[in-house]
C-alpha cells in the first residue's frame, strides 16, 4: 500500500464525490422517457411524445443511451443515475491519468484542476457517455503518439457503439481531424522533433477513421444519424436563447474552473522552455474556440488541456531541478497507516454519495429545482389540454405527465429553430402571443411566474390562474387555464 496508490484512490474518489448529484437537469427525464417507449415499443421513428410535432420524422440519436439510464433509473432510481454518471466522469478522467506525465502529485494537481472545468457538464444525460468516449479517443491517440502503443484497431469498434450512444461522436471526429492536422505539420516544419507520428504511420491512423465513418452508420437511423451534429449546430435558436449553446457567462462561478484551467496553461506554457507541440497546439486552439463559442464544449477543451498541461509542467519542474518522486516503498507501518487512510477515503465516498443522495434530499432538490409539485398539480386536477409550457421544464413534464402531450422541450433538433423562435415570441409575451394560443388550440399554459407571457396572461380575462392557489404554493411556476 504505496503512497502512490493512496494518492490515487484519493484522487479519484475525490473526482467521484466531485461528479455524484442529484439529477435534476431537465433534459434527463424526456431522455427516460424515451428510452421506456423504446423497451416498450421499439425504436422510436416519429415523435409521440409533443401535440405540436407529433408523427413527424425524428432521429433519436441518443436512443442506447436512453435505454441504459431508464435501465439503471429502473433499477436504483436517483440513486443509480448519480452513480452511473459519476462512474463515467471518474471513468473518463481514469483514461486520462495515464496520457499525462510526471510525478503523481502534479498529475493529481492538474485532473483535479481539469474536473473542476469539466464538471460543469457533468449531469445523467447521454453527453456523459460522449464524455467517456472522448477521453478513449485521446487515450488511443497519446498512447500512438508518444509510447507507439498501436490501439488503433479500436477506433473503429468504439464508432460504432458511441453512434448508437449519442451524437458527440463528433467530438471523436473533431479531437482525431485535429490529431491527424497537427501531426502533418509536426511533420512539416518539427520533423526532428521527439513523438513526431510519422506519415507512414500517420496512414493506419487515416485508414481507421475511414473504416469507422461507415462503422457509424450501423445504427437503426442509418446515414441520418451522420447528419444530426450538422443539423443541430444549424438551428439559430439554440446560439440565441439557450445557456449551454451560449458563449461562457464568465460571471458564473460555474466557469471558474474553466478560467483556472486556461490561466495555468497559459503560465506554464510561457514558463517552460519545451517547445509546444503542434499536435497540442491544434488541439487546444480549436477546442477553446469551440468552448469560447459554446459553453457546453468547456469539459472537451478540459479533456484537451490536462495532458498538454502535464507535458509543459513536468518540464518546468525538471529545468528547475524540482523532483517530487514518493517512495516506491514504505514501511509496514506506513502500509498499515496508508491503508487505514484509504479504507476512510472510501467510506468518505459512500458517506457522500448516501448522504447526497438520501431520498428525502433528492425530493427536496428536484422539488426546488423542477416543476414538481405543478405537475402533482395538474395529474389531480385534471384540466383540459393542450398545453404550452416553458422550454426548460418541457422535458420533466414529458416525463411527470404522460397524458398531457407537451408542446416542446429540449428535443431542439425536432422542433427546428423556425419553431423554437415562435415558442420564443408567446413565451416572451410579444404581440402575437394570443394568435399563437389559438391557432395551436391551447387551453392550459405551464409557465415560469414573472415571464412576457405570465405578465399577459394575468391581465387577460379569458385565462384564469389556477396554480398556485389555495392548496398549493410556488414560487417559481404560474398555470393559466383557458376560461
Amino acid at each position: 500500500m504505496t503512497i502512490k496508490r493512496v494518492l490515487l484512490v484519493t484522487l479519484f474518489g475525490l473526482i467521484f464525490v466531485m461528479a455524484t448529484r442529484v439529477p435534476v437537469d431537465t433534459d434527463t427525464w424526456w431522455h427516460l422517457r424515451s428510452g421506456e417507449y423504446t423497451l416498450n415499443n421499439g425504436m422510436i421513428y416519429q415523435d409521440p411524445f409533443s401535440h405540436t410535432k407529433h408523427g413527424v420524422d425524428w432521429t433519436n440519436h441518443s436512443w442506447g443511451a436512453q435505454v441504459i439510464l431508464y435501465a439503471v433509473y429502473e433499477l436504483a432510481g436517483d440513486l443509480g443515475l448519480a452513480v452511473l454518471t459519476a462512474a463515467l466522469a471518474s471513468g473518463g478522467m481514469a483514461l486520462l491519468y495515464p496520457v499525462c506525465v510526471g510525478n503523481p502529485y502534479m498529475r493529481a494537481f492538474v485532473l483535479l484542476l481539469g474536473a473542476t472545468a469539466a464538471a460543469v457538464f457533468w449531469s445523467a444525460r447521454p453527453q456523459m457517455f460522449s464524455f467517456f468516449f472522448s477521453t478513449l479517443t485521446l487515450f488511443i491517440l497519446y498512447k500512438y503518439k508518444r509510447e507507439e502503443k498501436d490501439y488503433l484497431w479500436a477506433i473503429p469498434p468504439m464508432m460504432l457503439v458511441w453512434g448508437n450512444l449519442h451524437a458527440g461522436f463528433s467530438i471523436g471526429f473533431i479531437l482525431i481531424g485535429g490529431f491527424i492536422a497537427g501531426e502533418i505539420l509536426n511533420n512539416l516544419f518539427n520533423r526532428s522533433g521527439v513523438q513526431v507520428v510519422s506519415f507512414k504511420r500517420l496512414k493506419k491512423l487515416i485508414l481507421m477513421v475511414m473504416i469507422a465513418v461507415p462503422a457509424l452508420m450501423v445504427n437503426p437511423y442509418g446515414f441520418d444519424m451522420l447528419l444530426v451534429p450538422f443539423e443541430t449546430v444549424s438551428i439559430g435558436a439554440l446560439r440565441q436563447y439557450i445557456q449551454e449553446w451560449q458563449s461562457p457567462n464568465f460571471q458564473g462561478r460555474e466557469t471558474w474552473g474553466f478560467i483556472g484551467l486556461l490561466i495555468a496553461l497559459i503560465g506554464i506554457l510561457g514558463a517552460s522552455r519545451r517547445r509546444l507541440d503542434w499536435t497540442d497546439f491544434v488541439l487546444l486552439g480549436g477546442t477553446l474556440f469551440m468552448a469560447l463559442l459554446y459553453g457546453r464544449n468547456i469539459a472537451v477543451f478540459a479533456v484537451v488541456a490536462m495532458p498538454a498541461l502535464t507535458v509543459h509542467l513536468d518540464a518546468f519542474l525538471q529545468e528547475q531541478g524540482w523532483d517530487f518522486k514518493p517512495r516506491s516503498r514504505v514501511s509496514r507501518r506506513q502500509a498499515r497507516l496508508n491503508m487505514l487512510l484509504v479504507i476512510l477515503v472510501v467510506l468518505g465516498v459512500v458517506g457522500n454519495t448516501v448522504t447526497v443522495l438520501n431520498p428525502q434530499t433528492v425530493d427536496q432538490v428536484q422539488r426546488e429545482r423542477l416543476p414538481v409539485q405543478a405537475a402533482e398539480f395538474i395529474a389531480t386536477a385534471r384540466p383540459a389540454g393542450p398545453m404550452f409550457n416553458s422550454y426548460n421544464w418541457g422535458g420533466y413534464l414529458l416525463w411527470a405527465l404522460p397524458d398531457y402531450p407537451v408542446y416542446v422541450d429540449g428535443r431542439t433538433d425536432l422542433y427546428g429553430s423556425d419553431f423554437l423562435l415562435r415558442w420564443l415570441r408567446a413565451a416572451f409575451g410579444q404581440s402575437d402571443w394570443r394568435q399563437i394560443l389559438d391557432d395551436d388550440g391551447i387551453n392550459l399554459v405551464v409557465i415560469e411566474q414573472g415571464s412576457g407571457l405570465d405578465d399577459r396572461l394575468h391581465e387577460a380575462d379569458d385565462w384564469a390562474q389556477i396554480y398556485p392557489n389555495a392548496d398549493y404554493s410556488d414560487d417559481t411556476v404560474v398555470i393559466y387555464a383557458r376560461q
